[in-house]
């Protein structure tokens, strides 16, 4: 496992996946896993096309999105996250969102897996399992986000097997291990194109990592999201038909930095409010993160391009217990109302 020489960092790669959705050991499927192996050695960030997501599903997403976030705040608070409890489901207002203890200036609605109150994580009161909030002014609002969530994760699944592939792996290995009842967790962002703070203060989202395996983003024409590379920061801006996709903390931990989670962050620079959509499909709740044996003992571990190791300074490699424990970590931070009522339901 020789690093890379020199590798291209001014764009990112398109991975036609379109190979992914066929179950035979086709050569057109190792050479895509091949191009993901590349694509994450090198930046940890590519977009995808032949991923199966009608864009009929987009553009209704689109449109009932920018319909709720029209809505006055009162309304849209009908539907806030304080409703939502442990299950972490919800709108946030502007500011409501932290990263690296400042506020984002953007606002959202957070979605996850619609289970029932009678399923067994929710009658036994796991965080971040449970029922979907939705707003009653914009009924198309559901059935788009509930498509969308379908055919994506169903992405999910044949990226997560060509990545598995990438490492050397049995095609169906993550299935087995982590992703068989995955943690899928979606959101709907909103970057108004007008606010009061000064460039400093500006930053849709600061930079951070996305914490589980993947991250699959569908972004409109206005662009903003940017990724930090050795050679600096990069523009990714939309690519018509493609999503992004990049890894998280755990692929990076599950692999030992071999594949790694790169910064990322947003800027909405276009005078026009941006919308953004990303799903992070990410191990099992209950699982335990182990690194993969053959990859336990990697730690050649490029290093970020200013010498400062992680944004956040944490150890990630030395990181144990369950993606459960990870998350929660991590969402109490964004999220400090949330760490409270965790720990009172527990």
């Amino acid at each position: 496992m020789d690093d890379q020489n020199n590798p291209d960092y001014g764009h990112l790669p398109v991975i036609n996946m379109a190979p992914l959705f066929s179950s035979d050991g086709s050569a057109a499927r190792k050479d895509v896993a091949r191009q993901i192996e590349k694509a994450c050695r090198a930046s940890g960030f590519f977009y995808v096309t032949g991923h199966g997501v009608p864009t009929s599903v987009l553009t209704a997403m689109d449109q009932a999105s920018r319909q709720f976030f029209s809505l006055a705040e009162e309304q849209k608070m009908e539907v806030s996250m304080s409703r939502g409890g442990i299950a972490w489901r919800g709108f946030f207002p502007v500011g409501g969102e932290l990263t690296s203890g400042r506020p984002d200036i953007k606002e959202g609605l957070y979605f996850g897996s619609d289970l029932a109150d009678d399923h067994p994580r929710v009658t036994a009161a796991w965080p971040l399992h449970g029922a979907n909030l939705w707003p009653r002014q914009i009924p198309g609002l559901r059935p788009a986000v509930d498509t969308y969530m379908a055919t994506t994760v169903k992405a999910a699944h044949r990226l997560i097997e060509g990545i598995a592939m990438a490492l050397g792996l049995e095609a169906d290995y993550f299935d087995n291990t982590y992703t068989a009842e995955p943690t899928v967790l979606f959101r709907i962002f909103h970057y108004p194109a007008n606010h009061p703070l000064t460039e400093e203060q500006s930053w849709g989202v600061g930079e951070h990592t996305d914490y589980g395996l993947l991250t699959l983003l569908a972004q409109d024409a206005n662009g903003g999201l940017q990724v930090k590379t050795p050679n600096g920061w990069i523009d990714a801006p939309p690519v018509e038909g493609a999503l992004v996709c990049n890894i998280g903390d755990m692929l990076d931990r599950l692999t030992g930095g071999w594949f790694r989670s790169t910064p990322h962050r947003v800027r909405n620079t276009a005078g026009k409010d941006r919308l953004s959509f990303p799903l992070f499909f990410d191990p099992d709740f209950a699982a335990e993160i182990c690194p993969l044996p053959e990859y336990s003992g990697h730690s050649n571990r490029q290093k970020e391009a200013d010498g400062s190791g992680r944004w956040d300074h944490a150890d990630l490699q030395a990181f144990e217990g369950t993606y459960g424990d990870y998350l929660l970590g991590k969402v109490s931070k964004v999220f400090p109302e949330l760490g409270d009522k965790v720990l009172q339901a527990d």
